[in-house]
């Protein structure tokens, strides 16, 4: 049995032997450490998963007085024991099994990496050692539940335990107005938000899979939930909305950082949020401040400059935090841009180095916050917000990018972030594919750089027995790429789903890469809107082992009839464009249209709440309504 296994994320160092360990009944979980309790947990899942995939009950025992040939598999916390803090060693032989580690959280990896030769080997598991520790002691995910998607419990719970079952050990839920704040309900009432509750369980467990539930709440920029409510409207920057480097906004986006009001505000948010968790950290956000200066800001923006004025307002909030006894974490998209006050900046915080291109510059700016001695984190994404079907071939290299340059310069996190701008249209296994890369990559670089992604997320994330889900959905991420036309953070089908036809024409090449041309060829969409048949047909090959399994295909199927829809209506347009008026198309459009949002809002309900469905929809609507009056 020379041929490596399948393992997510790939292990540093490991060996293959000849030989099997052919698992036997009355065998025991030897828990060797001083505290057996800090091992429940991991000892029951792995007890679970010896049943499941290997046919054997074993049960837990702690301590060392257990005859030898009764010990099946030892889980042994021994400090001091394996190079990296989180580090472990597996030892399979044809006795037994050991795990050691220097703390629990050590064996908990080592166990994810078992049980994964349980799913692949069933009873009989190669002899085998392994060697692994992870280059980020930091590596997490981010979920965006602000932009009208708030995930059930249900949801959030799946989610934790495949990302603990990757040796994800960070989660933040970005939050502008989803949670229950209840001395601010108006801001909201119509968002089905996270409870304190709710809160408060996740968090638990999470902390059982040692992953850490890391605050998150939106601060200085991106506040428009709550400043559009007369209550808050007189914190803003610019309450009727003005001028941006984004173009014109007709409703407030950012605080006023001069009235003393908006940090009472700030601090009363993070007095009502902080305590529902148990993480000593917190990320304020604070990013995007595009109207800073624009509005009442403006005479002191022109005194100081707009990154003084920012680091004043952002170092307030640091005290805010700090007195809490919390370490800060904040976007450094703002204050990158000025590199002469990044030195500024308290040594106890950390930056978050975002950007979700494949050429982002994470070398230049991860040197800026490493010379200055800033802790920082890199921050990639899944690249799937306002896609549909995502961005893969810019997510890989996105993705590894920031995981190189990372090391590079000494980060001490990777947060891999999924976004739902304009709507979150993509559903959420669309971003496995984002998910499963990045855990590898934060796990170690070298060893996952060439991961087989496609098979990986068909057994780790689909558990697709017949192999084919993981292909499918790495590949539908780049069909936008047979248009001809490159769009920087986004996909054009998405974009002409979005915006007005006579809009679009204005628009199209302020969307282009940076030194990237196109030509619109009507043709090239609907070209593209035959190849996406073959993924219809593919849906039907898969054999997926989920629960949800109906749910995904349904996901996926809804994807493809949104994209297929995205390159008509392309080609419609562009032929407007020029004088064209196809009414046949238009009423196919409209039809179309209506199926797509009865269908959207069955397959939303599958995994969210209903707050922000109607949000979402708007945007689907509007699309519509181009369609609606037929001459």
């Amino acid at each position: 049995m020379s041929e490596k296994p399948l393992l997510l994320p790939t292990p540093r160092l490991l060996s293959m032997q000849d030989g099997v360990l052919n698992l036997a009944d009355g065998k025991l979980i030897v828990l060797d450490t001083v505290d057996g309790q800090a091992l429940i947990p991991t000892a029951v899942r792995l007890q679970k998963a010896l049943f499941e995939w290997g046919g054997v009950a074993w049960d837990a025992v702690a301590g060392t007085a257990v005859p030898h040939d009764q010990a099946g598999v030892i889980l042994s916390v021994t400090p001091g024991s394996v190079q990296n803090a989180d580090g472990y060693n597996l030892t399979i032989t044809a006795e037994g099994v050991h795990i050691v580690a220097n703390r629990p959280a050590g064996v908990f990896y080592g166990v994810q990496t078992l049980v994964q030769l349980l799913q692949q080997y069933g009873g009989d598991l190669p002899i085998l050692r392994i060697n692994d520790w992870p280059d980020f002691p930091n590596r997490g995910v981010m979920l965006d539940i602000s932009r009208d998607k708030v995930p059930t419990m249900e949801t959030l719970y799946g989610l934790v335990d495949m990302f603990a079952s990757w040796k994800i050990n960070q989660l933040q839920l970005y939050t502008e107005h989803t949670f229950a704040y209840r001395n601010h309900p108006v801001v909201w009432a119509d968002a089905s938000p996270m409870t304190g509750e709710q809160i408060l369980e996740l968090d638990a467990y999470c902390r059982d899979r040692f992953i850490e539930l890391v605050p998150n709440q939106n601060s200085f920029g991106h506040m428009r939930r709550w400043l559009i409510h007369d209550e808050y409207n007189h914190l803003a920057e610019c309450p009727d909305g003005c001028d941006t480097d984004w173009g014109y906004y007709d409703e407030p986006f950012s605080l006023y950082q001069g009235d003393p009001d908006s940090l009472e505000l700030v601090r009363s948010m993070f007095d009502e949020l902080l305590p529902h968790f148990s993480s000593q950290q917190l990320n304020v956000g604070c990013d995007e401040t595009v109207d800073l200066g624009n509005g009442r800001s403006k005479a002191l923006v022109k005194e100081l400059g707009n990154g003084r004025v920012y680091l004043n307002f952002l170092l307030k909030i640091y005290r805010e935090v700090k007195a809490r006894g919390r370490t800060m974490q904040f976007w450094g998209d703002i204050i990158v841009k000025h590199p002469d006050l990044v030195a500024e900046l308290p040594r106890d915080l950390i930056a978050l180095e975002w950007g979700y291109e494949a050429d982002h510059p994470f070398d230049e700016h991860g040197a800026i916050f490493a010379q200055s001695g800033i802790p920082f984190y890199v921050c990639p994404g899944t690249c799937t917000w306002v896609t549909i079907a995502g961005r893969t071939e810019n997510a890989m290299g996105n993705l590894l990018s920031a995981a190189e340059n990372g090391l590079k310069h000494g980060a001490i996190g990777y947060l891999n972030t999924d976004w739902g701008d304009l709507g979150h249209w993509q559903t959420l296994p669309i971003s496995y594919t984002g998910f499963a890369y990045g855990a590898g990559l934060s796990w170690c670089v070298e060893s996952n750089r060439e991961m087989d992604v496609p098979a990986a997320l068909s057994r780790f994330a689909f558990r697709d027995e017949a192999g084919q889900m993981g292909q499918l959905a790495y590949e539908l991420g780049d069909v936008h790429l047979e248009t001809g036309v490159p769009v920087f953070n986004s996909t054009v089908l998405a974009r002409f789903m979005l915006y007005k036809p006579e809009k679009l024409k204005e628009l199209r090449e302020g969307w282009l890469k940076k030194g990237e041309q196109a030509a619109f060829e009507p043709e090239k969409f609907r070209q593209t809107a035959v190849t996406l048949d073959a993924f219809k047909s593919g849906l039907q090959m898969v054999n997926m082992q989920r629960l949800d399994a109906d749910q995904i295909v349904r996901e996926f199927r809804l994807a493809i009839k949104m994209l297929q829809h995205g390159c008509h209506r392309a080609a419609w347009i562009i032929e407007g464009w020029d004088g064209k008026t196809d009414e046949v198309a238009k009423a196919k459009l409209l039809a179309d249209a209506e199926q797509i949002i009865a269908e959207y809002e069955v397959v939303w309900n599958g995994r969210n709440r209903s707050g922000g469905l109607k949000d979402s929809v708007a945007r689907l609507e509007k699309m519509k309504s181009d369609y609606a009056t037929l001459s």
